[in-house]
C-alpha cells in the first residue's frame, strides 16, 4: 500500500490507501483549512482577526461556526481546552486540524477503500490493513524509541490523538501546574479525541477523571511523576506496563 506525504499546518500528513485523485482532494481539504485559520499566513482570515484588520463577527459563517465549536468544547471541558491564547488572541488550531482530518476522512470514505490518515499525532482510519485492524503505537514520552502500547482501531473506534510535550516542548496552555506530559485518546471521532487529548495535558487528575466519566473514550495518560493512567477499555489493553496503571 503506497504512502503519500505532504506538509501542512506546521506538520506532515501521511496517507495510506488513496489513489492519486483522492489524495489530491485530501490535500485540498487541508490547504483550505490552513488558508483560513493559519496565524502565520498574513492573508488568512484568523490572522487578519489577530492583527485587528477584521472583526470576528464579520468573518465568514464557517469561521464563526468553528469558533462556536471551540467555545462549546471550552465549556464541555470546564475550561481545560480553550481557543484563546493567554494574550487574548483567538487561536483555533486546537480544533481545525482535527476538523480537516474529519473532512478528509469523509473524502476518503467516499472513495470506498481502506485507508489510514496520520497528521502530527492524530490518526483516523477506515477498514483494515492486510486483514488486521490498523494499529497505532504509543511512544514512551521519556524514551521516544520505546513503544509502550499498540492501539488497534476498529469501527466505530476509528480515531486516536496524542498530545504532549515530548517532541514540541511546552506548547499547550495549561491552567494548572503540569500534571501530565502526554495523553492519548481513542474515540469514535477525531475532533473528540484531539480536543480531549489537549485538555488532559492542559488539566489535572480531576479533569482526567471527569473526561473519562463523561465521554465515551479510552485514554492512556503519562503523568509528570512517572505514573501511567489508563482506562480499562479494549483500546488500552495492549499497555506493556500494567503495574503502573491506575484505572
Amino acid at each position: 500500500m503506497s504512502v503519500r506525504t505532504f506538509p501542512t499546518m506546521g506538520t506532515v500528513v501521511s496517507l495510506r490507501g488513496a489513489d492519486d485523485a483522492t489524495a489530491a482532494e485530501v490535500r485540498s481539504v487541508f490547504a483550505g483549512y490552513d488558508h483560513r485559520y493559519s496565524l502565520y499566513d498574513p492573508s488568512s482570515v484568523l490572522r487578519r482577526v489577530a492583527d485587528g484588520a477584521l472583526r470576528l463577527p464579520d468573518t465568514p459563517d464557517e469561521v464563526r461556526a468553528t469558533y462556536a465549536l471551540a467555545l462549546a468544547w471550552r465549556d464541555r471541558t470546564h475550561g481545560a481546552f480553550t481557543p484563546h491564547r493567554p494574550d487574548g488572541v483567538v487561536d483555533l488550531s486546537g480544533v481545525v486540524k482535527a476538523m480537516a482530518i474529519r473532512d478528509a476522512g469523509t473524502v476518503l470514505d467516499a472513495a470506498g477503500h481502506d485507508w489510514m490518515l496520520s497528521v502530527g499525532g492524530d490518526v483516523l482510519v477506515r477498514g483494515q490493513h492486510e486483514e488486521q485492524p490498523w494499529g497505532v503505537g504509543i511512544v514512551d514520552p521519556t524514551d521516544r524509541q520505546r513503544v509502550v502500547a499498540v492501539v488497534p482501531l476498529t469501527a466505530p473506534r476509528r480515531a486516536v490523538a496524542t498530545s504532549g510535550t515530548a517532541e514540541r516542548g511546552e506548547h499547550i496552555w495549561r491552567r494548572a501546574a503540569p500534571t501530565f506530559v502526554q495523553a492519548t485518546v481513542v474515540a469514535d471521532d477525531i475532533v473528540t479525541a484531539d480536543v480531549l487529548a489537549t485538555a488532559i495535558v492542559a488539566g489535572d487528575e480531576t479533569d482526567l477523571a471527569g473526561f473519562t466519566a463523561d465521554e465515551d473514550v479510552d485514554v492512556i495518560a503519562f503523568s509528570a511523576d512517572g505514573r501511567v493512567w489508563a482506562t480499562p477499555g479494549r483500546a488500552t489493553a495492549a499497555l506493556t506496563q500494567p503495574s503502573t496503571v491506575r484505572g
